[in-house]
Parts: structure tokens; C-alpha cells; sequence
């Protein structure tokens, strides 16, 4: 009778594929981890860290529960045969830190859950059919809000007062920079700031960076959102205070690692949130019934010591909006 029903369900089609799973020995699942960047960044930003702390603090055990497989893109040319291999290793599902690393598995017509730990737009993006109920394979979080990059102008505006020119580091390589590129310019100059790109988009390419910002002479320098930047923290911060300029991005890990500013979302809440997302699929959730979070809280944190180095003092004004200020 049991094999009567277990054929019909068969031909009717109706065996979840984790019925299919359940029918085998147990054995660990298999999850992907993805990242654009080097294994040191993931660690140094407490990326890779606070997905593992998410796990555990689920009750997954790392020796019996599952087997983190972990890829790490440091340059453009090793993502697309990294994902192809990560593919090949038969994860049951992936966290993809977003970027580069997330277009290639999209490129390679990935079909199984991925997790985004970092995406911009998730619908012009191709992840979803709107931000509530993806219908697809994806789900995540969205990096920041739209209008970040004009409140970050107004939060160097106050911090600085007298700025009249800016330098923004951009990706060429990041399909998103054009468009907020554009945005910078545009607010910065309604507020009385030259915005200036500079584009960047590898290691060796940084030395011409910055011989190009130095003769621009900056007051300040805005550091768009881009995985190669995250990578780079460190020296991006030890050449801004080598240049004694004030310097932000959209994220904690800059201030934490070296950097004088930051204002936006703790992306490691998002990686330990995507282990809460990844425990709803491997229990059932389809991903695309599970909407892409938005950040809750955007935060501005300062380095005092790098304020001090460079000699921005930090303003009253300035120390009152702050959520963190690094001693």
C-alpha cells in the first residue's frame, strides 16, 4: 500500500525534493559562502565571522550539521571559474556576499537558493519581482536605502563646513556606480561641492588613484559601496591619512579598520541575519517567499584617532549625531 502511494505521488509530482533528501543517509548540509573579497577581508570586517556566529546561535553544529564551502573572489578575473566551481561542489544552498560574485552565479543560470547578503536593487537587479515576495530563487538584504549618498553629502557638510570640493571613489567594474556617481554629483553641486570621480577598480590601479586625488586636492573623499573597496580598507585608510584627508563610506568596518567616517547599515547584522534566512530554507521556506530586508537602523560611526591624525577635530555637532565614536 505504502509503494501505492509513493508511486502516485511520484507520477503525480507532488515529492518535495527534501522528501527525495530524507530518503538518503543523513549527512551535513552543504552551504556555499561566497564572497567577493580575500578570505583575510571577510574575517577583518567580521563578515564571514557573524554568519557562522548566526549558524551556531541557531543550534547548528560546524563538526555535524552542515560543511561551509567557502569560495573567495579577490580579483575579477577569478569569479566566473570560482562559481562554476562552487557549482560544481553541489551545495544544497549559497550566501553570495552580492557584487560580482552574486553576477556570475546569475550568469551561470544558478537554480538553487542563494541567500544575498548584500544587494542593491533586488528587482532591477534581476533577484526578484518585488522586494516583498521575490518569486524566485533569491532572497537577502538590500545594502542601503536609495538616498543614502545625498544624507552622507549633508553629514560631510555639517562635519565639514567649509567644503567645496569632494573626490568619490568609484568601480567601473560596478554596474551601479554610474547611476550613483550621477546622484553625488548632482546633490553635491545643489549644496555648493565639486564631486570629482576617481575610478578604480584594482589593486595595481591605486597608486594612479591617488596620485590623481592629490593633485586634485580634495577636502574630503567619498568611497561608494563595492566589494574591491572592502577588500582594500586598510590601505584605502592608510592613504587617506598618508594625504591627511577626511574619508567615509557607507559602513563600520572603514572606521573600525583604520578609516575616519562612516554612516550606514552594520553589514554584519546582514550576514548573521542571512544564517536566520538560510535556516528557513533548509527547514522548507521557499526563498522566494521570503522578502528582501531593508536595513533598520543606519548608524555614523568615527575614528577619534584618525580624526586626531589628520587634524579634523570632531565638532560638537558632529559627536552628537554620532552612534559610536572609535577612542
Amino acid at each position: 500500500m505504502r509503494r501505492r502511494a509513493l508511486l502516485q505521488l511520484v507520477v503525480l509530482g507532488a515529492l518535495p525534493a527534501v522528501m527525495a533528501r530524507a530518503q538518503e543517509p543523513a549527512r551535513p548540509w552543504r552551504i556555499g559562502f561566497f564572497y567577493g573579497g580575500s578570505r583575510q577581508s571577510a574575517r577583518d570586517t567580521g563578515r564571514q565571522p557573524a554568519f557562522l556566529q548566526g549558524l551556531l546561535l541557531l543550534g547548528y553544529s560546524a563538526t555535524t550539521d552542515f560543511v561551509l564551502l567557502e569560495r573567495y573572489a579577490v580579483d575579477s578575473a577569478q569569479v566566473l571559474p570560482l562559481a562554476q566551481a562552487l557549482l560544481n561542489d553541489r551545495p544544497d544552498i549559497i550566501v553570495v556576499s552580492g557584487g560580482v560574485s552574486l553576477q556570475a552565479l546569475q550568469k551561470l543560470g544558478v537554480i538553487l537558493p542563494v541567500v544575498v547578503a548584500v544587494a542593491t536593487d533586488p528587482v532591477r537587479q534581476g533577484l526578484a519581482e518585488s522586494p516583498m515576495r521575490p518569486a524566485k530563487n533569491f532572497t537577502g538584504f538590500t545594502s542601503v536605502p536609495s538616498d543614502i549618498y545625498p544624507k552622507h553629502l549633508q553629514l560631510l557638510k555639517v562635519a565639514l563646513p567649509e567644503i567645496s570640493r569632494l573626490a568619490v571613489l568609484s568601480n567601473p567594474r560596478n554596474r551601479d556606480h554610474p547611476a550613483l556617481e550621477r546622484t553625488v554629483v548632482e546633490v553635491a553641486y545643489n549644496i555648493g561641492v565639486r564631486a570629482q570621480p576617481v575610478r578604480v577598480s584594482g589593486a595595481t590601479e591605486l597608486d594612479a588613484a591617488f596620485a590623481d586625488i592629490a593633485q586634485q586636492k580634495p577636502q574630503a573623499l567619498l568611497i561608494l559601496g563595492d566589494s574591491f573597496f572592502v577588500q582594500h580598507f586598510r590601505e584605502i585608510a592608510r592613504r587617506c591619512l598618508a594625504q591627511r584627508m577626511p574619508s567615509s563610506y557607507a559602513g563600520r568596518e572603514y572606521p573600525e579598520l583604520g578609516g575616519w567616517l562612516s554612516y550606514g547599515p552594520n553589514f554584519r547584522e546582514y550576514y548573521r541575519g542571512a544564517a536566520r534566512l538560510v535556516d528557513k530554507i533548509l527547514k522548507g521556506t521557499k526563498p522566494g517567499d521570503l522578502p528582501f530586508e531593508q536595513p533598520a537602523l543606519l548608524e555614523i560611526v568615527i575614528n577619534r584617532r584618525t580624526a586626531d591624525a589628520i587634524g579634523v577635530p570632531i565638532s560638537e555637532q558632529l559627536a552628537l549625531r554620532a552612534d559610536k565614536i572609535i577612542e
